[in-house]
C-alpha cells in the first residue's frame, strides 16, 4: 500500500495513476487497509487526484475514496472533499462513469448528517439530476436526496431549491 502511495505521488502517467488507485480501491474493501491507508496520508495523495483533468483518473479516485469513506476517521478526513466532489457532479457528462462515481460518494458521505451542509448548493443539481438522468443516475441521486431528507436541518433547503 504504501508502494502505491508513493506511486500515485511519484508519476504523471494516467495509465499507472488509474491502475494504482483501482488496487488501492480494491484494498480499501478490507476494514484494516483503509486505516493502513489514512495513516499512510493515502486519503490526501487520492484526493488530490480529484484535481486531475483526466476524467478516468478523477473516476478511479472517487471509487477509491468511496470504499475508503465506509470508516467514521476516515469520513472525517474525506469530508474536505466534499465541495469539490459536488462540482464533479455538476461538471461531468450527464449519466457518465465520472458523475456516477461522485454521487456514490456523496451517498455515502451523506449517512450521516454530519457533512449535509456542504452539500447544500448542490441541491439544485441533484434535483436537476432527478428529472434528466437516466435510471441509474436517479438512483444515486434519490440515494442522496433520502440521506438529506433524513435530516431535519435539511428540510428548508430541499424544499426551497430552485430547479
Amino acid at each position: 500500500l504504501q508502494k502505491l502511495i508513493h506511486l500515485l505521488r511519484a508519476t504523471d502517467d494516467p495509465l499507472i495513476q488509474e491502475q494504482a488507485l483501482i488496487t488501492l480501491s480494491n484494498s480499501a474493501a478490507f476494514s484494516v487497509n483503509q486505516d493502513i491507508i489514512r495513516n499512510l496520508d493515502g486519503l490526501s495523495v487520492i484526493g488530490g487526484m480529484l484535481s486531475d483533468s483526466i476524467p478516468k483518473v478523477k473516476e478511479k479516485a472517487l471509487n477509491a475514496l468511496n470504499n475508503l469513506s465506509m470508516n467514521i476517521k476516515n469520513q472525517e478526513e474525506i469530508q474536505v472533499y466534499i465541495t469539490q466532489v459536488c462540482r464533479n457532479v455538476e461538471s461531468a457528462p450527464l449519466n457518465s462513469d465520472l458523475q456516477l462515481a461522485a454521487l456514490r460518494l456523496l451517498t455515502n458521505m451523506s449517512v450521516t448528517s454530519d457533512y449535509h451542509h456542504k452539500m447544500i448548493n448542490s441541491i439544485p443539481c441533484f434535483l436537476h439530476l432527478l428529472s434528466e438522468g437516466t435510471e441509474r443516475t436517479q438512483i444515486q441521486v434519490l440515494k442522496v436526496l433520502v440521506n438529506l431528507s433524513a435530516n431535519p436541518a435539511m428540510t428548508k433547503h430541499l424544499l426551497r431549491a430552485q430547479v
